[in-house]
Formats: structure tokens, sequence, C-alpha cells
């Protein structure tokens, strides 16, 4: 007797599922081990991943079978790796620093660049591209149409960034607030925010929804193609 494959990534997917659907009646063992499975595994295949596309080609294959000048090029990264293992030793950890700062100041600096090449620069074409009327006009948009919709972006943009701005000034009865067209705007940036928010709550409801549509689906088929005697 021969048994399917399928039948087995079947068997152990519906078993991993009614794993995870059993947290609905409370924290247990069942929902602890498919836990410990999906950790196990993620870190497993990222550790995999590391290793065939970083390490091996990037580290390894240069070391060994590379040219001298690669060689010495890899001298400066595997010193800073290992001054960042020494930080194990509480007594070496100041070693370590410079590695740890140069770490720290690179993503620092890819993060920033990201946020600024993926986020402001494109959210600024965004809002100056809503008034291109001659845009509209090969579109055939209404210019009335055009135009409001570009006033509720610009809107949302500049008040969204005005609600972090936390510039105030000392009143004299001591209390501190913002200028008056600061707030105004920031209250307005508040229900951009809180729009912004809800929608991205039902985007992430809608897909775990859709997850468990399928999940379920996938055992009923499960289920269905078995056949028993």
């Amino acid at each position: 007797m021969t048994i399917s494959p399928d039948l087995v990534t079947g068997a152990l997917s519906l078993i991993i599922t009614l794993f995870i659907f059993s947290y609905l009646i409370g924290d247990n063992v069942l929902f602890r081990v498919a836990t410990y499975i999906f950790v196990g595994v993620s870190a497993g295949f990222i550790a995999g991943v590391a290793w065939w596309q970083v390490l091996w080609p990037k580290l390894i294959q240069p070391l060994i079978f590379g040219s001298i000048i690669d060689q010495a090029l890899l001298a400066l990264p595997l010193l800073g790796t290992a001054l960042i293992l020494v930080k194990i030793s509480p007594r070496l950890a100041k070693m370590g620093s410079p590695a740890m700062a140069y770490l720290v100041g690179a993503g620092a600096a890819v993060a920033i660049g990201g946020a600024l090449t993926g986020t402001l620069l494109p959210q600024m074409a965004a809002t100056i591209n809503a008034f291109d009327i001659q845009a509209a006009t090969i579109r055939n948009m209404n210019l009335l149409t055009v135009m409001f919709n570009g006033a509720v972006i610009l809107l949302g943009t500049v008040s969204s960034l005005a609600y972090f701005h936390f510039g105030a000034y000392v009143r004299p009865d001591g209390t501190v607030r913002r200028i008056l067209p600061i707030e105004l705007l920031a209250w307005i940036g508040r229900v951009f925010i809180a729009i912004t928010l809800g929608v991205i709550f039902a985007g992430v409801y809608a897909a775990a929804l859709t997850a468990l549509i399928e999940r379920i689906s996938s055992i009923i088929y499960f289920i269905g193609t078995l056949q028993l005697p």
C-alpha cells in the first residue's frame, strides 16, 4: 500500500490548522506546538536563505575560490564580524562598539533613504499630480472634480504632517500650546489618520477573513477527497 504525498501533506495541513483553531478555547498545548513548529520552520528557512544567498556566495566562495583582491576586500567585514562576536564577553564588549556603530549608522541611512524615496517624495509627487489639469483633460475628467480631489489630497497630506509638528509656546497661564493654525491642521490631520488606520484595519481583517475561509474550504475539500471504506 502506497501513501500519496498529497495525502500526507493534506493530513499535516489539517492537523496544524486544527491545532491553530484550538486557540478558540484558550491557550493550550496544541496551539503552542503549532506555534513552535511555525517558528522553527521559519527560522530554518531564514537560515537556509542566509546561507545560500548571502554567506556562501558572498563570503565562503570568495574566500576559497576568489582572487587575492576579493579576499583582501573581505578582511574588513570579517574583522567587523569578529568584533561583534567579541561583545559576548562583558570585558571585551567595547571593542565591538565601532562595528555596531557602523551597522546602526548604515541601517539608519538606509531607513531614512527608503522613507524619503519610497514615501515622502512619491507622496509629494502624487499630491502635485492631483492638480494636473492636462492629464485630467486627456482622461475626460471634470475640472471641478479634479480640483476637489487634489484639494482633499493636499489637505490630508499637510494636516497629517502638521499633526506631528510638536513646536509649541508657553502661554501666560503656564500651559503649552501650539499656534492656532497648526492646532487646527493637527485636528484635521487626526481625522485623516484615523480614517487611514481604519482602512488599514479593515484590510487586515479582510485578509485574515480570506485566509480563514481558505483554510476552512481546504479542510472541507480534503475531507471530501478521502476515500473511506
